[in-house]
């Protein structure tokens, strides 16, 4: 019976599942580490125990978080060497440099403080206590601009040469690696991004929690502290997503065009299509209902201006590369896929924007309004889970989008994988992961819920100086 699969295939989906799973978790980590620390902060500031109890209660998802992203972070790497040989042959010297960097200095560096803070409650002071906790955040942006650096050499080669005897790619300068314009467009969205995610994290949970009424100051304080976050990094999100957009224009333009559902060139004045009905087999679009001069304004700032088709580009690309890889290639990316992700990315953008400020009026000073608002507090509930939908989106279109490419105009996804791997055993591969990754996920999910049910009441009937453990049975029991 044949199923269908292949091992491009089979290792494709191994990578999307594996990147997109550990996904779910750097970007928690990142910002649970940065709202954790300005709690922490505004405690050391303001001498308000309240703010310490915050910061070591929502310390505890924070940690778990971190300790799943290390585990699916390890699986990623490792599907790398056994799926994709071919690839890391390819670009061992040029990842050696970044990625060798976020694993001696940025991953030692937040480990190394992570554990001063956990376990230092009761050893440092508060200020040097606080530094920890701001460092641990501090490595953790920058651990990613290192694994986004050699992400960004894959969508923007620089600083390389191809040995002609190896056929691989060497490093010629790093600086031109880290200088990369491509980076610098991309590491501030992921990071605003990141933000986003933890900072509605705590807000979702915290909304739940108010919706029992359990605790009701200290999680007003943390809705509030988490929206004013959540606020200022939806607004970075926006702007940057608009600077990388029209960076996009330029450097992948095949990109663009899917996101935007354009076959043919849109001509001037551009219309935006909210919605459209499209052919990818016969590469046109069959209906659409667009808003006059709106993508000129997305694209280029202003009412006039014109964005090139997939079909344009196609054939553009096709004279570039056919005759340099001796073979007829589709350059077609999966244009459905990228255009309801960029949709999804950029709705649930400006709606993480205003509900922070609907948030923030209804738990303002001196008002119960957010108590009383209980179909609010489920809309702010259940954005625990959107950021996640947003990341897994904005993903899809960074890498889907530089389809057939693993390495821009350099390799080929098919040139890619490793020629002595099996159906067989990608398949069993794949099994076993997803299932491990269920696993880890509902753990995570559960002790969270538990950490949750649980409130901060062994926090709040502890005495200021009272001995405190992270994992002590109290945080996370189901009773």
């Amino acid at each position: 019976m044949n199923l269908g699969l292949s091992i491009l295939s089979l290792a494709r989906f191994q990578f999307a599942m594996t990147t997109v799973f550990h996904f779910f978790f750097v970007p928690l980590s990142i910002g649970l580490a940065l709202v954790v620390a300005i709690m922490e902060t505004v405690y050391v500031v303001k001498k308000d125990i309240m703010y310490k109890h915050m910061a070591q209660f929502w310390g505890r998802i924070f940690l778990l978080s971190f300790a799943v992203g290390v585990v699916t972070g390890i699986i990623q790497e490792f599907q790398f060497g056994m799926n994709w040989s071919d690839y890391s042959r390819f670009m061992g010297d040029i990842f050696g440099a970044p990625l060798a960097i976020e694993a001696l200095v940025a991953f030692f560096m937040e480990s190394t403080f992570i554990g001063l803070w956990m376990f230092g409650w009761d050893r440092f002071n508060a200020k040097l206590h606080c530094a920890f906790i701001w460092l641990t955040s501090i490595g953790t942006m920058i651990s990613a601009m290192w694994i986004l650096a050699a992400n960004s050499f894959m969508q923007n080669p620089v600083g390389f040469m191809i040995n002609t005897k190896t056929g691989r790619a060497q490093m010629t300068s790093f600086a031109a690696v880290v200088k990369n314009e491509q980076l610098w467009y991309e590491l501030p969205h992921v990071l605003f991004g990141a933000f986003v995610t933890g900072s509605f994290v705590v807000a979702g949970m915290a909304a739940f929690a108010l919706l029992k009424k359990k605790n009701v100051t200290f999680f007003r304080k943390s809705i509030k502290v988490s929206l004013i976050v959540g606020l200022v990094a939806s607004i970075g999100v926006i702007g940057m997503g608009d600077l990388q957009t029209r960076y996009i224009i330029k450097e992948q333009p095949m990109k663009f065009a899917a996101t935007e559902g354009l076959y043919k060139d849109s001509g001037s004045p551009a219309s935006w299509a909210v919605i459209e009905g499209m052919d990818t087999k016969n590469h046109k679009a069959n209906w659409s209902i667009e808003i006059p001069y709106v993508l000129d304004i997305l694209s280029y700032h202003k009412l006039s201006g014109n964005v090139k088709g997939q079909n344009t580009l196609n054939k553009e690309l096709h004279a570039k590369y056919d005759k340099k890889f001796g073979k007829d290639m589709n350059y077609y990316v999966p244009t459905k896929t990228l255009f309801w992700s960029f949709r999804v990315m950029t709705v649930a953008g400006g709606l993480f924007a205003l509900i922070a400020i609907i948030g923030l009026y209804f738990n303002r000073a001196k008002s119960t309004l957010i108590e009383r608002q209980r179909w609010f507090l489920w809309v702010l509930g259940i954005c625990t889970f959107l950021p996640f939908a947003a990341n897994t989106a904005g993903w899809l279109i960074t890498e889907l989008g530089r389809y057939p490419w693993v390495v821009y105009g350099l390799l080929t996804i098919a040139d890619a994988v490793s020629p002595n791997v099996s159906v067989a055993s990608l398949l069993i591969s794949n099994i076993v992961y997803f299932c491990l990754f269920s696993g880890l996920g509902i753990v995570m999910i559960v002790l969270s819920r538990r950490a949750l049910h649980q409130g901060p009441d062994d926090l709040l009937q502890a005495s200021d100086d009272a001995p405190y453990d992270p994992y002590g049975k109290e945080a996370f029991s189901h009773e």
